[in-house]
């Protein structure tokens, strides 16, 4: 089945990782609302914990290029949180495709980080992530691109500063 949904988790979101071992669609939605709740709120335990440990899981972003294992997408959230760049994004506007033991959501992450020099930046993202069911939901791709090439040239020089 295929739909748009708005499911709108920023800031806000809430660390569902209990629920996330659930079969179905609330467990699915569960693991990625604690993503953006790990996201927002520098929890690195609960980003980590929400992506399948495999050595296969791949992140493609504009900040750490093409990453594969749950341990280099770890290190690459660590550096985020560690600086002061304080991203906050949400997530919504998501086509979504269900299968009986994965998901794809395909929508938007809006929001800002904060820039060294030029202050609080907006960011605007186009993401993918793929979560499959294993006795939990877990993340197993993730797609990011920024489409604004000064935009990425920004948010790239603020993570390497």
């Amino acid at each position: 089945m295929i739909e748009l949904v708005d499911y709108s988790f920023g800031p806000g979101a809430r660390n569902r990782l209990t629920e996330s071992k659930e079969p179905g669609r609330a467990g699915a939605l569960a693991a990625l609302e604690t993503f953006y709740y790990a996201l927002n709120n520098g929890d690195l335990d609960a980003l980590t914990a929400v992506w399948a440990d495999h050595g296969l899981v791949q992140l493609n972003n504009p900040i750490g290029g093409i990453l594969r294992s749950r341990d280099a997408v770890r290190g690459l959230y660590q550096r985020v949180f560690a600086g002061t760049l304080n991203v906050q994004v949400t997530f919504g506007d998501a086509a979504t495709y269900w299968q009986t033991d994965s998901v794809t959501f395909a929508g938007r992450e809006t929001g800002s980080y904060r820039h060294p020099r030029l202050g609080e930046q907006p960011l605007h993202i186009r993401t993918t992530r793929i979560l499959a069911y294993d006795g939990a939901w877990s993340q197993v791709h993730h797609h990011g691109s920024i489409d604004d090439p000064e935009a990425l040239a920004a948010y790239q020089g603020a993570i390497r500063s």
